[in-house]
Formats: C-alpha cells, sequence, structure tokens
C-alpha cells in the first residue's frame, strides 16, 4: 500500500505542477521578449539601446511597487482568482506591445506590464507553501521554476521565426509577435480559475486521509516557525535577513535578465543571422533547464542547501565573466551556458533559504519582499547595460559589471548561510521516489 504522503504529493503534483509550470513559461516569454522584438523593433521606432534598456527595465519600477500589495490581495481573495486575475490583465497588456509607437508609448506599456504581473511568482511560491510540505518544497520550485529556461527554450526560436516573418495581419513582424505570445496567458487565465484550490480541504480529488496529513503536517511546519508570520509590512522592513535574501536575489536577478533581455542582441552583434541567433539563444536556458531539476533533486536528497547554493551561484559568475573573455560564437555560447546551468541551478535552492534564515514560515509578504526587491536589478541593470552598450559600442562592460555584483553576491551569501545547520539525510522522499 502506497503510504498516505507519497500518494497525496502525487496527486498534488499531477495536479497543479504542469499547469503552473505552462503559466511561468507563459509570464516569462511575455516579460522578456521585448528582448527579441529589439531585434528589428529598436529600428523601426528609432530606440536608441539606452532606451530599449529603461524601457525594458521601466517593468521592474511597477512591478516592485504594485507586488506586495497584489500578494496581500492574493490572501485575501485567494489564490485561485487573484493569479487568473493577474494572467488575464498581463496578457492583454503583453498584446498591446504590438501598438507602441515610440518611446513614450514603449514606456507606459512596459509600466503597464509590470503593475499586471506584480504579484504572480510570489505568489505561486506563496501558493506551494500551502499546499507543499518543505521536505518536498526544493524539488517542486524547482520544476516549477524549470519555467525561467524554458521559456527561452522554446520562445527564442518560435519569437526569432515570428520576428523574421513578414508579418501577419498588416502588423510588422514585432508586432506580430507581440499579439501571438499574447494570447496563451489570456486562455490559461480561465484554465487556471477552473483548476487551482486555495486550501487542500476544498481538493475534492485527495481522499480524507491524505486531506487530514496534509492539513496536519502543513500545520505543524507553521506552529514551529513561531508565533507569527512576516505579514505585516513595517515587520518585514526591519527584518535584516530579508534585505540579505533579497540583494542575493537581486544578483541572481540581474544575471537572468542581463541575458534574456540583451542575449539576442549580443548574439547579433556576433553576426548571426536572426534565425541563428534564436537557436544560439536558447541553447544556454536548455543546459539551464537540466541544471536546474537536477541541482533541486541533489538538494532534496541531501538535505543541503548552502553549497548546492554557493557553488551554483559561483559558476553562474564565472560563466558570465568568461564570455567577455572569449572572441568566438560558439566559445561565447559555451561560456553563457556555464553561466546559465549556475543561474538556474541556483533558484530553486535559493527559495528554500528564506525559512531557513528566518527560522519561521515566511508570509506572502515575505516572499514579495524578498522578490520585489531582488528583482529591481532588472530595471537598475537594464539600464546600465543599454547605457554602456551605446558609450562603448559593446556590451563586454556591462557584462562584467553583472559578474561583479554576482560575485558580491556570493560572498553576501558565504557569510550569512554560515550557521545554517546541516540537516540529517531523510529517507523516503518524493524526489527519491520518482527517479
Amino acid at each position: 500500500m502506497v503510504a498516505t504522503d507519497q500518494s497525496c504529493m502525487r496527486k498534488v503534483l499531477i495536479r497543479f505542477l504542469p499547469l503552473l509550470l505552462i503559466c511561468y513559461i507563459v509570464s516569462y516569454l511575455d516579460r522578456v521578449n521585448v528582448g527579441y522584438a529589439a531585434l528589428t523593433m529598436n529600428q523601426d521606432l528609432g530606440l536608441s539601446n539606452a532606451a530599449f534598456g529603461l524601457g525594458a527595465g521601466l517593468f521592474f519600477i511597477t512591478y516592485f511597487a504594485f507586488e506586495i500589495p497584489s500578494n496581500i490581495a492574493l490572501k485575501h481573495f485567494g489564490a485561485r482568482r487573484w493569479i487568473a486575475r493577474i494572467m488575464l490583465t498581463w496578457g492583454l497588456l503583453s498584446g498591446a506591445m504590438a501598438f507602441v509607437d515610440g518611446e513614450k508609448s514603449f514606456y507606459a506599456v512596459r509600466l503597464l506590464l509590470g503593475a499586471a504581473e506584480a504579484g504572480f511568482f510570489p505568489g505561486i511560491i506563496f501558493f506551494l507553501t500551502l499546499w507543499v510540505p518543505s521536505r518536498w518544497r526544493a524539488s517542486f520550485v524547482g520544476t516549477f521554476m524549470v519555467a525561467v529556461p524554458m521559456a527561452s527554450v522554446l520562445g527564442a526560436p518560435i519569437s526569432a521565426f515570428l520576428i523574421n516573418s513578414s508579418g501577419l495581419w498588416g502588423l510588422a513582424s514585432w508586432q506580430t509577435m507581440f499579439v501571438v505570445e499574447s494570447v496563451p496567458a489570456i486562455f490559461l487565465a480561465f484554465v487556471v480559475f477552473k483548476v487551482l484550490r486555495d486550501k487542500p480541504e476544498d481538493a475534492e480529488w485527495l481522499s480524507d486521509e491524505e486531506k487530514r496529513w496534509l492539513k496536519s503536517t502543513l500545520a505543524a511546519e507553521h506552529s514551529l516557525g513561531g508565533e507569527h508570520e512576516h505579514e505585516n509590512v513595517g515587520v518585514v522592513l526591519k527584518t535584516p535577513q530579508i534585505w540579505i535574501l533579497a540583494y542575493v536575489y537581486f544578483c541572481l536577478a540581474g544575471i537572468s535578465y542581463g541575458l534574456a533581455f540583451f542575449l539576442p542582441l549580443i548574439m547579433k552583434d556576433a553576426h548571426l543571422s536572426i534565425i541563428q541567433t534564436g537557436f544560439a539563444t536558447a541553447a544556454p536556458f536548455l543546459i539551464g533547464a537540466i541544471g536546474m531539476v537536477l541541482w533541486g533533486r541533489s538538494s532534496d536528497r541531501r538535505q543541503e542547501r548552502r553549497m548546492h547554493a554557493l557553488i551554483a551561484l559561483g559558476l553562474a559568475v564565472v560563466g558570465l565573466g568568461a564570455s567577455v573573455l572569449i572572441p568566438t560564437p560558439m566559445a561565447k555560447i559555451a561560456a553563457f551556458s556555464i553561466s546559465a546551468f549556475g543561474l538556474m541551478s541556483a533558484l530553486p535552492v535559493f527559495w528554500t533559504l528564506p525559512n531557513l534564515l528566518l527560522k519561521s514560515t515566511v508570509g506572502a509578504a515575505g516572499i514579495a519582499m524578498i522578490s520585489s526587491l531582488g528583482n529591481l536589478s532588472g530595471f537598475v541593470q537594464s539600464v546600465l547595460m543599454g547605457v554602456i552598450r551605446d558609450r562603448t559600442g559593446s556590451y563586454g562592460a556591462g557584462l562584467l559589471l553583472i559578474a561583479a555584483i554576482g560575485a558580491m553576491g556570493f560572498f553576501v551569501l558565504l557569510r550569512a548561510t554560515r550557521d545554517i545547520p546541516r540537516p540529517e539525510a531523510r529517507v523516503g522522499s518524493w524526489t527519491s521516489s520518482t527517479e
């Protein structure tokens, strides 16, 4: 007879994970597909590299401003309704990117898109804390977050194909890309509303025994976290560990968005065609997707977080720095692949650290604070990359700057996690049972 915990988690996995994975693929692609559009859009709209970097980065200003309110609203209205709302509005605004006609409208729609998408990722992470006990969470988060590289693995060739086309419905190729890639988010909003459930008690597909086990396990974890959760924004702002985690995530997100927004343009500067650029951009993220799943499972199997996070972040920094020193396109792709492997491997392990460092189950506001502060790197580093490219004629100095910031994050994480105890190896994990 299959143990209650194993059968319950398999059902949760099958019910939620494929849908959430697809949703996050669509989310991330709609966030960063502006990098592929830039291959022709910048010339059509007369955008400089600095203007493009500013527009790409403005997304994160409103994303930051609305993320905590969005996640408080998520807890009030329930994950099912609020996540569906987020997806519907971001889908509509992603399609609206097709109709920008200059710098001002480009900036305006990117700001609106950031506000619309605010709260989606931390909302999903918080949703998982309501359904997935901590010992399974790195595997779940790692599999869910494989959407980040998979968005580029799948999206890069598709976006390149659309950009290389003659366009549809009288639209330019980059406009066609925005319209086509906005449709899945709108459709999935209705699927999310139908499929998600706000709490285990609402899951008609779990047995009564499984509901009792899941509810009691999650309640026990919350009780071990202390007398309160970090739901009060004032308390969150006064918690030093949250600022430390936010800075480390700032470094990780900076590398992620540096690759997502500018790798297509970097490959284009290497004199590749648009189609070649699409596949060259996809390759590092495919390596990253493999690393993300395997590294998360390794961390869960060993119940070790600190060294898994540090080694992965170190690889991300080294690979990014090496890409500047290597002249040939194929060698650059190899260096970017090392960086993507480290980056994507670090992400799922990173999101297990808040509970360890805070000695508490982090509430929606705490997760949102880490995510929103960290994601500001998408603004800061996009602007810097664009300005540096205009002034130097190369992306090399910008990549080195991102790598240096990442190196600082490595040492901050090294010090911040020095007191994390090494847990005893566990037996009968979901990860080991599915391999």
